[in-house]
């Protein structure tokens, strides 16, 4: 009796637990803007990336994100890829991993658009950052389903431990995101 009980309550906990919906990879986008000294726009795309949605049990979301850094690509500019990933900028060997997790947030923010704060993990080191979510236009009933999720937020890489080149590239990394998640299961 206590065993089926208690079999009962695991089960009905994790129906009160958070789910997960993943972001859909195939019309995501995550990149990047970097600009040079003497002006030059470069724009870099992780294409190996995952990331989900967390609904918690009060209904409120999370956002985790993970960048294979050693996928990176400086669109257009193979030498600059290689650069990239290398020693004195991402260090895709030694951290191969780029992450963010935001705090627990409104599921309104993404219809309203607002500031979306979380930890961001990259080189090593983890830091407290603020990406700005744009508000979805108004024929769009659910945002990151029927419409893309569009985010934005600058780093400064030398915050990262990032601070090699800093006589070529500028330190402000401005991260762009355009996000759909993966058709509900059902």
């Amino acid at each position: 009796m206590w065993r089926a009980f208690a079999t009962g309550a695991c089960f009905a906990f994790a129906a009160l637990a958070a789910c997960a919906q993943d972001f859909d990879q195939a019309r995501s986008r995550i990149g990047f803007e970097l600009q040079t000294r003497w002006g030059q726009r470069l724009e870099g795309v992780f294409p190996d990336f995952d990331g989900n949605v967390e609904t918690l049990p009060d209904g409120r979301h999370r956002v985790r994100i993970n960048l294979r850094a050693a996928s990176v690509e400086i669109v257009g500019h193979p030498n600059y890829t290689s650069f990239s990933r290398g020693d004195g900028f991402f260090a895709a060997g030694r951290y191969p991993d780029i992450r963010f997790v935001s705090d627990p947030y409104p599921a309104s923010l993404l219809r309203a658009g607002g500031d979306l704060h979380g930890v961001l993990e990259m080189h090593g080191v983890r830091r407290r950052q603020v990406f700005a979510i744009a508000p979805a236009p108004a024929d769009c009933a659910r945002p990151a389903h029927d419409c893309d999720l569009q985010a934005a937020g600058s780093v400064r890489r030398g915050d990262y431990g990032i601070d090699a080149w800093q006589i070529a590239v500028r330190d402000r990394v401005r991260f762009v995101l355009r996000v759909r998640l993966a058709a509900e299961a059902g």
